[in-house]
Protein backbone atom coordinates (compact mmCIF):
# COMPACT_ATOMS: atom_id res chain seq x y z
CA UNK A 1 0.00 0.00 0.00
CA UNK A 2 1.20 3.38 -0.61
CA UNK A 3 -0.09 6.62 0.46
CA UNK A 4 0.44 10.32 -1.41
CA UNK A 5 -1.13 13.99 -0.39
CA UNK A 6 -0.76 17.48 -1.35
CA UNK A 7 -2.31 20.94 -0.32
CA UNK A 8 -2.41 23.18 -2.48
CA UNK A 9 -3.21 27.62 -1.53
CA UNK A 10 -6.37 28.24 -4.11
CA UNK A 11 -5.01 31.52 -4.35
CA UNK A 12 -2.00 30.13 -6.19
CA UNK A 13 -3.86 28.61 -8.85
CA UNK A 14 -5.85 31.53 -9.04
CA UNK A 15 -2.84 33.86 -9.52
CA UNK A 16 -1.61 31.12 -12.42
CA UNK A 17 -4.99 31.53 -14.04
CA UNK A 18 -4.87 35.28 -14.20
CA UNK A 19 -1.65 35.04 -15.65
CA UNK A 20 -1.43 31.75 -17.65
CA UNK A 21 -5.06 31.62 -18.66
CA UNK A 22 -5.79 28.66 -20.60
CA UNK A 23 -2.08 27.84 -20.97
CA UNK A 24 -1.88 27.20 -17.39
CA UNK A 25 -5.00 24.87 -17.27
CA UNK A 26 -4.19 22.96 -20.52
CA UNK A 27 -0.51 21.96 -18.87
CA UNK A 28 -2.35 19.50 -16.30
CA UNK A 29 -6.61 19.21 -17.15
CA UNK A 30 -8.17 17.09 -19.87
CA UNK A 31 -10.88 18.33 -21.88
CA UNK A 32 -12.83 16.02 -19.97
CA UNK A 33 -11.60 17.16 -16.55
CA UNK A 34 -11.57 20.71 -17.75
CA UNK A 35 -15.31 20.04 -17.92
CA UNK A 36 -16.17 18.99 -14.67
CA UNK A 37 -13.13 21.07 -12.97
CA UNK A 38 -15.09 25.21 -13.69
CA UNK A 39 -14.32 26.82 -10.15
CA UNK A 40 -10.63 27.58 -8.98
CA UNK A 41 -11.25 25.62 -5.64
CA UNK A 42 -12.15 22.24 -7.81
CA UNK A 43 -9.10 22.80 -10.52
CA UNK A 44 -6.76 23.27 -6.96
CA UNK A 45 -8.16 20.03 -6.22
CA UNK A 46 -7.30 18.46 -9.09
CA UNK A 47 -3.49 19.98 -9.02
CA UNK A 48 -3.11 18.38 -5.32
CA UNK A 49 -4.58 14.95 -6.88
CA UNK A 50 -2.34 14.78 -9.36
CA UNK A 51 0.53 15.80 -7.08
CA UNK A 52 -0.62 13.37 -4.77
CA UNK A 53 -0.68 10.13 -7.49
CA UNK A 54 2.93 11.09 -8.95
CA UNK A 55 3.97 11.21 -4.54
CA UNK A 56 2.02 8.42 -3.87
CA UNK A 57 3.90 6.24 -6.82
CA UNK A 58 6.94 7.37 -5.65
CA UNK A 59 8.12 8.78 -9.07
CA UNK A 60 6.82 12.62 -8.74
CA UNK A 61 6.03 14.92 -12.05
CA UNK A 62 8.49 13.88 -14.92
CA UNK A 63 9.92 11.48 -16.92
CA UNK A 64 7.61 8.69 -15.25
CA UNK A 65 4.30 10.22 -14.98
CA UNK A 66 3.13 13.49 -16.69
CA UNK A 67 0.26 15.21 -15.44
CA UNK A 68 -2.11 13.84 -18.46
CA UNK A 69 -1.06 10.23 -17.57
CA UNK A 70 -3.07 10.71 -14.28
CA UNK A 71 -7.51 11.31 -15.20
CA UNK A 72 -9.74 12.50 -12.61
CA UNK A 73 -13.14 11.70 -12.98
CA UNK A 74 -16.44 11.33 -10.90
CA UNK A 75 -18.73 8.33 -10.73
CA UNK A 76 -22.48 8.63 -10.63
CA UNK A 77 -22.50 9.27 -7.46
CA UNK A 78 -20.17 12.76 -7.91
CA UNK A 79 -17.20 10.73 -5.86
CA UNK A 80 -13.84 11.67 -7.39
CA UNK A 81 -11.63 8.66 -8.83
CA UNK A 82 -8.37 8.58 -10.89
CA UNK A 83 -6.83 6.03 -13.47
CA UNK A 84 -3.86 6.27 -15.48
CA UNK A 85 -2.98 5.97 -19.47
CA UNK A 86 -2.63 2.53 -20.76
CA UNK A 87 1.43 3.73 -20.55
CA UNK A 88 1.29 4.87 -17.09
CA UNK A 89 -0.70 1.69 -16.00
CA UNK A 90 1.71 -0.68 -17.66
CA UNK A 91 4.52 1.62 -15.69
CA UNK A 92 3.37 1.57 -12.28
CA UNK A 93 0.39 -1.98 -12.26
CA UNK A 94 -1.70 -0.32 -10.03
CA UNK A 95 -4.72 -2.56 -8.76
CA UNK A 96 -6.85 -0.93 -6.27
CA UNK A 97 -6.85 2.95 -5.54
CA UNK A 98 -8.93 5.51 -3.51
CA UNK A 99 -9.17 9.49 -3.45
CA UNK A 100 -10.07 11.76 -1.12
CA UNK A 101 -10.34 16.16 -2.53
CA UNK A 102 -11.26 18.43 -0.18
CA UNK A 103 -11.41 22.28 -0.33
CA UNK A 104 -12.04 25.13 2.43
CA UNK A 105 -10.45 28.27 4.08
CA UNK A 106 -8.48 28.93 0.78
CA UNK A 107 -6.87 25.17 0.49
CA UNK A 108 -7.58 22.33 -1.66
CA UNK A 109 -6.27 19.18 -0.61
CA UNK A 110 -6.14 15.56 -1.68
CA UNK A 111 -5.26 12.15 -0.63
CA UNK A 112 -4.77 8.91 -2.51
CA UNK A 113 -4.34 5.40 -1.40
CA UNK A 114 -2.41 3.32 -3.98
CA UNK A 115 -2.36 -0.79 -3.90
Amino acid sequence: MKIGTDIVVVSRIEKSISKFGDKFIDRFLSEDEKQVAKKAESIAGYWATKEAVAKALGCGIGAELCFHDIIIYKDKKGAPHFKLTAKAQKLHNITKSSLSIAHDGGFAIATVIIL
